[in-house]
């Protein structure tokens, strides 16, 4: 796995242009994306909330790089994203915010797909997305993910945000590794107010494609909760997941999420 960085020092990234895509969950403002290909390399990135009067008003970039250092623990396969300190453009205005960066997970020759779609033109009559992808060699992979998501309180696992991969020629196809972890853990608490009253074990409404509405509930779904994490998370591993990121969040941010993610992940772990 590779060891996700926070990157402190200013980096000019104002020639980047920003595109508008609407919160899936409701929430207010907007989340923007941009790309570039710099030495063939392409690039992803990330904004957490955006509002156009206030500027950055989430941390949803900052989860992600927590996120990744997470399942970076737990052996889970995943996209890798960096946290950037950046300066900004939008709409002829200059931002100071940090954004989270990943590279193309696409192998040469592959082509993406939604999980939706690909459920909707391929499953059988009656067929569940849950035992579709068990069909299709992917239960361990859903199973995973649905852990994933119970640990850190993902809100939008809809079917876009599981992407299936296919190389015609080679004919291959696979999940794409797991990505987008943004709207998760404390993402909806804009305060230190927010983030003490958070409850770290409430069972909230979420958006999940495979499943119901309820993360708790889906891990029934598992068939073999011990063999989901090839890692295991200990109490030493909080200096690790949340290091360089004091000053970029708030103590009681990252005393609250580690408490979430701690507590839930042993609350998995004696199911």
């Amino acid at each position: 796995m590779i060891d996700s960085k926070v990157f402190s020092d200013m980096q000019d990234l104002t020639y980047l242009k920003w595109s508008h895509i609407r919160s899936s969950s409701g929430t207010a403002g907007t989340f923007l994306k941009s790309e570039s290909t710099i030495e063939g390399v392409k690039r992803y990135y990330k904004l957490s909330n955006f509002d156009p009067l206030h500027g950055v008003i989430g941390h949803e970039c900052v989860n992600e790089l927590i996120v990744d250092r997470l399942l970076n623990i737990l052996g889970v396969e995943h996209i890798h994203y960096d946290l950037i300190h950046a300066a900004i453009e939008i709409g002829g205005n200059a931002f100071d915010t940090y954004l989270s960066c990943s590279e193309d997970f696409k192998r040469p020759g592959e082509s993406k797909t939604a999980l939706d779609n690909y459920y909707t033109m391929n499953a059988e009559k009656g067929e569940s997305p849950y035992d579709f992808c068990a069909r299709m060699g992917w239960q361990a992979y859903v199973d995973t993910m649905l852990a994933v998501d119970y640990l850190i309180l993902n809100r939008d696992r809809h079917g876009a945000n599981v992407e299936i991969l296919r190389n015609a020629r080679a004919k291959t196809l696979r999940p794409a590794p797991l990505f987008d972890h943004g709207l998760s853990l404390l993402f909806s608490c804009r305060t230190e107010e927010d983030a003490a009253a958070f409850d770290i074990l409430a069972d909230q409404r979420c958006q999940n494609f495979i499943g119901g509405f309820s993360c708790y509930e889906n891990l029934s779904l598992i068939k073999d909760k011990q063999k989901v994490f090839k890692g295991k998370l200990q109490k030493k591993d909080k200096d690790i997941i949340f290091q360089n990121l004091s000053g970029i969040l708030p103590d009681i941010f990252i005393d609250k999420i580690w408490d979430m993610i701690y507590t839930r992940y042993n609350i998995y772990e004696n199911l």
